[in-house]
Formats: structure tokens, C-alpha cells, sequence
């Protein structure tokens, strides 16, 4: 009999949960951020919090690296990390914290589309029907407005595609994860690819932002830079060492089922924060996770007894 966990064990339900709390969580804390620092000086430090978090794991490990490891670690951090952080941030200086949420939960569709696209990876028809709703679901989103009509496409919220090209950036991190990385574990890839990064957010931050001076002048700034230090540690740092469990000791089906939970912990925080939702926002909401669950689902194979 075998000792290894199985899905519906109580651990991998708590780790399921928590990634779920923590990474909804994660768009009321840029939010909060956004209250004092700019989106560049929020996707910064975001950066710099987590790779310093993760400096004991990346350190002992990055000259052990092979020069192609190096680059593709660039790439990864790049893509995988440090832009979207920027986008993200950007996006919600104008999408609700909600929204963004639910926007978010495209990526694995983005994922299923850049590896055909650009990775020889095949695309199915369960795959396409799911792109093409959960795209019907960002276009009612975006075009929601007051007293619960559509705009004209000519009125569409354009910050929703900051969200949209970040979920492209991890669509193509998580391809070339898969078939640029062998040898290293998911955690020393997050780790060290962080670490790559590093310097550059940290030049960013003190000589291309107003950042050192906000926090001696400007009041709140320390609490909203906690805000964006629990953003980084948990929501990137320690989340994805907590996912990487999750994939280790369940299968990747029942950890993407977190995509499915992160928009409702995002809608929570937004409502409680008193952020408006009309019904159009729910249609539209419905549309999107509708899309994404059809995209992953996978299809069952029949025992013949």
C-alpha cells in the first residue's frame, strides 16, 4: 500500500487553501500599496522583498549554474517575476482589486496558448472553447459601465490588458519552465531566478524612483511599505515554494484548482473594501472562470472492466 498522500488528503486541502487565501489576498495588498508608491516603486520593492527573502536558498546554489542555465534564469526571472510585478501594479491604478483577480485567473489558458503558439505544444478543442469564452468574459468585463449597460469597444478599460500581458508573461515563464529546465528544482528555479533580477530592481528603486524619499517624508509610507513586503514574501516568495509543495504531493490538476478559488478570495477582499460590483461584473466573472475550467478540464478516460 502506498504511503503517498492522495489528493483529498487534509494536507494538500490546507496548502490549497492557503495559496488560494494568499494569492487573492495579493491584489487588496497592491491596492494598499498603490495608496503611497507608484506602480513602478510598488513592482519594485515587491521584486526586492522576495529575492532578499529567498537570498538563503539562492545564494549557496548560483555558482553551481551553468552559463545556458544563467540566461534562461534571466528570462525566467524577467517574465516570470519582475515584469508582471510592474503590469499588475500598473493595471490597478485603474482596475479594481476584484477585477484584476479574476483577470488573472486566465493563465493557464495563456499557458495552453503560447505553448502551441510557440513551443510545438498541441492545442485541443476544449482548450480553444475555453479561450474563446473566458476572451467573451474579459470583453464584458472591460465593458461594464455605470448603471449596469455595455460601452462601445471603442470605451474598453485598456489597463485590463496590463493584466493580460502579464498572464502572457507567465504563460511563456511556465513553457520554458517546462522544457528549457531539467536538472534544477522548482524552488531553486524561483530562488535563483529571483536572485538574477535582483540588481536591476534594486537600481530601479533607488535611483530611478522617489522611493527613499516617501519613506521619510511622506506619512503612512511604512505601513503601506509593509503592505508590499507581506505582498512579495508571501504572495511570491513563500506562495510558490507552498505551490511546488502542492504540485510535489498532489497532481498539477488539483493544484491549478487554485485558479478556480484565487477570483472569489480577490471579490471577497474588493466588497469587503467597498468596491462595486454590477451585475454585468458578475456575468462577466461567471464567463471567465466558466472559460478557464473548460480550458483545463481533462478528459476522462473510461476503464473497461
Amino acid at each position: 500500500m502506498s504511503n503517498q498522500p492522495t489528493e483529498s488528503s487534509v494536507r494538500n486541502w490546507i496548502y490549497l487553501i492557503i495559496l488560494a487565501l494568499v494569492w487573492g489576498s495579493s491584489f487588496i495588498l497592491i491596492k494598499r500599496g498603490l495608496e503611497i508608491f507608484s506602480p513602478g516603486e510598488l513592482g519594485a520593492f515587491r521584486i526586492v522583498a522576495a529575492a532578499t527573502f529567498l537570498l538563503p536558498l539562492s545564494l549557496p546554489r548560483v555558482r553551481f549554474l551553468k552559463s545556458v542555465q544563467v540566461q534562461n534564469l534571466i528570462i525566467v526571472g524577467l517574465v516570470g517575476s519582475f515584469i508582471p510585478a510592474f503590469l499588475f501594479a500598473k493595471a490597478q491604478t485603474q482596475l479594481s482589486s476584484s477585477l484584476t483577480g479574476v483577470l488573472n485567473a486566465l493563465t493557464p489558458l495563456f499557458v495552453v496558448l503560447v505553448g502551441a503558439l510557440f513551443f510545438s505544444s498541441k492545442i485541443t478543442r476544449r482548450n480553444a472553447l475555453g479561450l474563446l469564452i473566458a476572451f467573451l468574459g474579459v470583453l464584458i468585463l472591460v465593458t461594464v459601465r455605470e448603471g449596469g449597460g455595455f460601452g462601445a469597444l471603442s470605451d474598453i478599460n485598456a489597463y485590463a490588458f496590463f493584466v493580460i500581458l502579464a498572464c502572457t508573461c507567465y504563460g511563456f515563464n511556465l513553457n520554458i519552465i517546462k522544457f528549457r529546465f531539467v536538472e534544477l528544482k522548482p524552488i531553486e528555479i524561483t530562488a535563483i531566478s529571483l536572485l538574477m533580477v535582483l540588481p536591476v530592481a534594486l537600481i530601479y528603486l533607488m535611483a530611478g524612483t522617489q522611493f527613499s524619499y516617501k519613506l521619510v517624508s511622506v506619512p503612512g509610507a511604512w505601513q503601506a511599505l509593509g503592505y508590499v513586503a507581506l505582498l512579495g514574501i508571501l504572495g511570491t516568495a513563500l506562495a510558490l515554494i507552498l505551490f511546488n509543495m502542492l504540485v510535489k504531493t498532489a497532481s498539477p490538476v488539483f493544484a491549478s484548482s487554485v485558479t478556480y478559488l484565487i477570483p472569489i478570495v480577490a471579490i471577497l477582499w474588493g466588497v469587503w473594501d467597498g468596491e462595486v460590483l454590477l451585475w454585468g461584473h458578475y456575468v462577466g466573472i461567471a464567463a471567465v472562470i466558466l472559460g478557464v475550467w473548460i480550458g483545463n478540464r481533462k478528459k476522462r478516460i473510461r476503464k473497461i472492466s
